[in-house]
């Protein structure tokens, strides 16, 4: 089974986003969803990492919840920091130090605070214990790298289990 489904949950994903995105359930979008959902896995096996164990679902769905609303709520803070006075904004660059050693979790949270408005990852320190985030408004530096380790980092690490 694992020779012609590598990766099952990715297959399903990528069958679920091709009929998303192509918006019917024909049979034709079907086939052509499951040729690539099948096709895709096996053709990037080599590539794929060793399957994740993810555990705790009721924390990943507690951090998908805290993201959706991070995510809501920085769209207004922006909006209304990028409306107001320029002078007002301290943009910077913040070294966040990472307890997290799982690339796929590093990963992870890299991408959580680049989908955050006013929050981008821009790299990670050769030995992987540090995350640059570039952060539009900082008025501590010390309570942003907080928010990030309690709200995405430590949730992370309990998923993984790392």
């Amino acid at each position: 089974m694992k020779r012609w489904l590598p990766a099952p949950w990715l297959s399903l994903l990528l069958l679920l986003v091709w009929l998303l995105l192509n918006g019917s359930l024909s049979a034709g979008q079907i086939a052509l969803g499951l040729l690539f959902a099948l096709g895709i896995p096996l053709a990037l096996r080599a590539y794929l990492p060793d399957a994740l164990r993810l555990r705790r679902p009721d924390v990943l769905l507690r951090l998908l919840g805290v993201v959706l609303l991070d995510i809501v709520l920085s769209n207004l803070t922006v909006a209304r920091q990028i409306l107001g006075r320029e002078a007002a904004l301290n943009s910077r660059f913040v070294w966040v130090p990472l307890d997290l050693r799982e690339p796929a979790g590093i990963a992870a949270l890299a991408s959580i605070i680049t989908m955050t408005p006013g929050t981008l990852s821009c790299d990670l320190s050769a030995d992987r214990r540090h995350l640059l985030v570039h952060a539009l408004h900082v008025a501590d530096e010390a309570a942003l790298i907080a928010t990030i380790k309690a709200r995405y980092e430590t949730p992370l690490r309990e998923i993984l289990e790392c």
